[in-house]
């Protein structure tokens, strides 16, 4: 799925493990990205000595910043109509301006290839709505996150088997399914399910589908994604959201934005905008639109979710 992120296959596997929710995009959307893909692959300017990094000031200068996005709804994508939308690139129009960047421009890849590419100078910062995490901590720099999401699970109308949890998922021996590198694989694992015995789909509508042709009993997703592809559906409903647990303690994971990891300086400035989009209000205007709920607004920090 992506070019690896380190030199062995434990960095590899790490990532396939931990790269968050694809989503398909629709053929039409998928066109504009290959096409986008292709016009965007000129690798910008290496990073120079200076402290803190100066890529602001050759952003500002350039009047376009380039973005990293990985083609999921509703994180970053290109619409059918070709326009790039999704709430991170939404939210990068808005803080880039206010920092006297003009235009954004996006860089279509896979979701595992964002970090290798954010490294070698494809695109100038990640607008994935990424999970912040250790192993990913040690590779980039993230701002703080814009949102905050919990676990939901996809089941038949009446949640016959009564799962809300992934103890439940073990303990009725449920059958069960998730999506290709979601996270939610290793929490499934870490409850005790087998993970030879998970049924690997490629998104949620694929989970959807599969729940509802009584293949599996539950698919497992984020609690945005899973409860927007219920919406239209007479057979399946989405579970009341829960923190799955990591090491024994309740866990929520937070999306942001990623930076290489010597321009600091990018980074701050952009944290400081975010910051004042959270205290305005204006941060959630802008995420509400593509599903989000006060819920999942924030004030977790990095360094929580780095582990420092």
């Amino acid at each position: 799925m992506a070019p690896p992120l380190g030199n062995d296959v434990h960095t590899i596997r790490s990532e396939h493990r931990h790269s968050r929710r694809s989503v398909l995009a629709g053929a039409a959307a998928l066109g504009a990205m290959g096409a986008l893909g292709a016009a965007g692959c000129t690798r910008v300017a290496s990073a120079s000595g200076v402290k803190g990094g100066d890529l602001l000031d050759r952003l500002r200068a350039q009047g376009v910043v380039r973005l990293g996005i990985a083609g999921e709804i509703p994180f970053g994508y290109i619409d059918r109509d070709g326009h790039l939308t999704g709430e991170a690139p939404e939210l990068a129009k808005v803080i880039f301006k206010r920092l006297g960047v003009d235009r954004v421009q996006p860089v279509p890849t896979e979701f595992g290839s964002l970090i290798p590419g954010l490294n070698s100078q494809q695109f100038d910062v990640v607008a994935a709505g990424m999970y912040v995490n250790p192993e990913r901590c040690a590779q980039v720099i993230f701002a703080d996150p814009d949102y905050q999401m919990l676990d939901s699970f996809i089941v038949r109308k009446g949640n016959p088997k009564g799962l809300h949890s992934y103890k439940d998922v073990v303990a009725k021996k449920a059958r069960f399914a998730t999506g290709t590198g979601y996270a939610e694989i290793q929490y499934a694992v870490e409850a005790g399910y087998k993970e030879d015995d998970i049924l690997i789909v490629p998104d949620q509508v694929a989970g959807l589908n599969a729940v509802e042709a009584g293949r599996v009993d539950v698919f497992a997703g984020t609690a945005l994604t899973a409860r927007e592809v219920v919406k239209k559906s007479a057979k399946a409903e989405a579970t009341a959201p829960f923190a799955p647990l990591v090491k024994g303690k309740p866990h929520v994971d937070g999306g942001a934005f990623a930076f290489r990891p010597t321009e600091t300086k990018l980074r701050d400035a952009f944290n400081a905008e975010l910051h004042r989009l959270k205290q305005s209000g204006e941060l959630f205007r802008i995420l509400r639109p593509f599903g989000f709920t006060k819920a999942e607004l924030t004030d977790l920090t990095t360094k929580e979710l780095c582990g420092g």
